[in-house]
């Protein structure tokens, strides 16, 4: 919606894409540190996979965590808050980003030096980013996915369940 020349965003929309981002870093910082790691080693390419993946995993997990423990919430708690937040969009991410760099010709025999290698990341990633917003955006409608994580965060109250976002009004081009 368009007003006075400032476009204005679906508050659930603006939530789905930072958490697909923020989910999208963690799983790109474990995909690239276990590929890294992968191919020094000089690991077969599906422990260099399953490695990146664990990885990120972890990554995003973390990234989502260390908020939490900044905000007071326990260490368990925030875990367990996190793992119910984070999964599916980790597993979704992960699951497309994989499959987009199979089948990209010669991307996951590229090597890290070389520019396909890192041309294809770029555009399973996007890819991942494309998949998991619905999911996210879906999770958020739902008051699950970030919006469990959400309440957490300072200055934001109590927010973990979707009647306290109805204030937001629906009609402002959200799905």
């Amino acid at each position: 919606m368009l007003v006075e020349g400032v476009i204005q965003v679906n508050p659930r929309n603006q939530m789905a894409a930072n958490a697909t981002l923020h989910c999208l870093t963690g799983c790109a910082i474990g995909e690239i540190l276990g590929l890294l790691i992968g191919t020094a080693l000089g690991l077969s390419s599906g422990v260099t996979i399953a490695l990146a993946v664990g990885l990120a995993f972890l990554f995003g997990y973390s990234l989502s965590t260390l908020p939490l423990l900044g905000a007071g919430v326990g260490f368990g708690a925030a875990l367990s808050v996190v793992f119910a937040a984070d999964t599916l969009s980790i597993a979704t991410m992960e699951l497309v980003d994989n499959l987009v760099m199979a089948v990209i010709p010669g991307a996951m025999n590229a090597g890290l030096v070389n520019p396909v290698f890192w041309l294809s990341m770029m555009v399973a990633l996007a890819a991942a980013f494309a998949a998991a917003f619905p999911v996210n955006r879906y999770l958020i409608d739902k008051g699950k996915g970030h919006a469990l994580t959400h309440r957490f965060h300072e200055g934001h109250g109590d927010h973990g369940d979707r009647d306290d976002h109805d204030d937001h009004d629906d009609h402002e081009g959200g799905a």
